[in-house]
């Protein structure tokens, strides 16, 4: 029997608490005052004290040494909890009160109604919620309440137990999402023993350990770049690179293949498996390197060598890759480019490091939705473009590129203040026509800037000589052309046809000739060429095309050629910019790193 004051002391001793906040913060408070916790302290314990002289005993005891909880799962609790951030100690809750009256505390609600009050609360505040007492503790054992938590937080729509039960359903999970060339006769002894799993492991050994990997990525391999989704799919957590379709086919839905996936093969031990190669999962590693970084390994690559060599190797990869072999394809300046991306791209199939990429926020006033696109891009093929807005201007950056224009750069950019007008459609297949309007646009646009500078300079001058004589008329006339400029830009916008004819100027060459034969509308904008090896860039002028809402164009005026693009129709989850400023640094730091 403990000595008098001892329960006094030992809350003495207890480290200082913090409170939960938000969502979690409300509902503690709640539980709190059920619970009889909190100012009126000294009112639970002359209660208390009331029910014992009546003969009440309390159904639960309080819980303030992990030694003294009692039970076999102590331990796995507290290694729970250390598994999860944010994890909160908590104050100690009051004795029950008898039946027969409405309940006064949390504690007399039943164990049911409990499960439901704690399986709405973030799984994050769940082990602070299990220091509480005893009876929180063997409640949170239950595992509907992890299983709602993997629901509602990461998706999880399966069922473990009925898994186990339905050994085709969950073969037809496991053959389509995961390994499509994988063996019924080898299957149940790969697949994870969900019979002695439990949800709270999978929230806490997989979905809450890897959850900041989630998202969308963009290797690092050289100028090539490419897209990661890393996603929650079942009970896998599964890194899916997208890639377009094949050339020239740019409206066809995207292609993607496996590259790691991470499981519970068995209770509290999380499984990386790299899945490149065509010999099955084998043993991967994961590291987090920093915020909005990571790196995966391969710890097994003879799996990825094929028993033909690298020439086998490489008419693969042809086939997946461009869905044709080196035969088809007659061009030799084509057959270069694919030889080198195959070279290059094979040194990276055992290690990878990928940064976070964004999603570009929109707005009402933007032309059309910002969002991924696939364009197509002469020899090189196909690749994925981010189409952003930002005020006046629009950019096209290269999330998958070449040895020209590298992932991570600007590869168009569209002046929204400058729309074009183009002729008649005969007039529009004579290209020295189009090329005389964008040039003057071109003219046009450089005055502007120049007279932008020449005022900025003056400004700076007047600023620092304390007058303005010469300043304001300036500034006033400049204001005013500005004015009547835009005012100008903004009645052709208006006055432009919901849409008018279009067609490609004679000599213009586009890898696509089933593009729109109507436009909504045009503007100046420019392209970004550069030698190979992103030698000599420069911005040259173009034509952006808008057709409809998923499908825009750019004439490459100097190169005389025609990119086609159109929406990647995927949705990515956890890829929102957690702000506008996010975004903008993140576009500056792929850039940076391209460059």
């Amino acid at each position: 029997m403990a000595a008098p004051g001892g329960g006094r002391a030992r809350r003495r001793r207890a480290a200082p608490r913090t409170a939960p906040s938000g969502r979690a913060a409300a509902a503690m408070a709640v539980c709190a005052r059920l619970c009889g916790v909190g100012p009126a302290r000294g009112c639970r314990r002359r209660g208390a004290a009331r029910e014992q002289r009546r003969g009440g005993a309390g159904d639960s005891e309080p819980d303030t040494d992990p030694e003294e909880a009692g039970g076999g799962g102590a331990t796995e609790d507290e290694e729970a909890a250390e598994r999860i951030e944010g994890g909160r100690s908590a104050s100690h809750p009051a004795e029950a009160g008898p039946a027969g009256r409405a309940p006064l505390s949390l504690l007399e609600l039943p164990p049911e109604l409990l499960v439901q009050i704690f399986g709405s609360l973030p799984g994050t505040d769940l082990p602070s919620l299990a220091r509480v007492c005893t009876t929180f503790r063997r409640i949170l054992r239950t595992d509907t309440i992890w299983r709602r938590r993997c629901r509602e937080e990461y998706g999880v729509c399966e069922n473990l137990r009925k898994l186990e039960i339905t050994g085709v359903s969950c073969r037809d999970v496991y053959a389509k999402r995961i390994n499509p060339r994988v063996k019924s006769g080898r299957f149940m002894k790969i697949l994870p023993d969900y019979e002695h799993m439990e949800y709270r492991d999978v929230y806490t050994c997989l979905l809450h350990r890897y959850r900041h990997i989630l998202g969308l990525w963009q290797p690092d391999i050289g100028p090539y770049g490419g897209l990661l989704n890393v996603v929650v799919d079942g009970l896998f957590i599964i890194g899916w690179m997208y890639l377009p379709p094949h050339d020239p086919h740019v409206d066809d839905p995207m292609r993607f293949k496996p590259l790691f996936r991470i499981h519970l093969m068995e209770r509290k031990c999380a499984t990386v498996e790299c899945m490149y190669g065509h010999k099955g999962p084998h043993n991967g590693h994961i590291q987090i390197v920093k915020k909005d970084e990571f790196s995966t390994k391969c710890n097994q690559t003879d799996h990825h060598r094929m028993s033909g060599g690298r020439q086998e190797e490489f008419r693969t990869w042809l086939r997946e890759e461009w869905g044709r072999t080196l035969e088809d394809i007659f061009h030799e300046h084509m057959q270069e480019l694919i030889l080198m991306k195959f070279i290059y791209t094979s040194q990276y199939d055992n290690c990878l490091t990928y940064r976070r990429i964004y999603l570009p926020p929109s707005s009402p006033d933007d032309l059309i939705k910002p969002g991924l696109f696939k364009g197509t891009y002469g020899s090189h093929g196909l690749e994925i473009v981010m189409l952003s807005f930002h005020g006046k201007k629009a950019k096209g950056t290269k999330i998958t590129g070449d040895p020209n224009i590298p992932a991570g750069q600007q590869t168009v950019e569209i002046d929204l203040a400058h729309p074009l007008q183009l002729p008649d459609i005969e007039n529009l297949r004579d290209f020295s026509e189009l090329s005389r309007i964008v040039l003057e646009v071109q003219e046009q646009v450089r005055r502007e800037e120049q007279e932008q500078e020449h005022r900025q300079e003056e400004e700076d001058r007047s600023q620092q000589a304390a007058s303005h004589p010469a300043a304001k008329p300036l500034g006033g006339e400049g204001a005013e052309g500005e004015e009547t400029a835009a005012g100008a830009e903004g009645t052709t916008q208006d006055k432009a046809p919901a849409s008018q004819p279009f067609v490609l100027p004679m000599g213009v060459i586009s890898r696509n000739e089933d593009y729109p034969r109507t436009c909504r509308i045009c503007f100046y904008g420019t392209g970004l060429i550069a030698g190979h090896g992103f030698t000599s860039p420069e911005r040259t002028p173009g034509v952006f095309v808008l057709f409809d809402d998923d499908r825009f164009g750019f004439i490459w005026l100097e190169l005389k050629s025609f990119s086609l693009y159109s929406r990647i129709k995927v949705s990515f989850q956890n890829a929102e910019a957690p702000s506008r400023e996010a975004f903008d640094e993140m576009l500056k730091n792929i850039q940076s790193l391209a460059t």
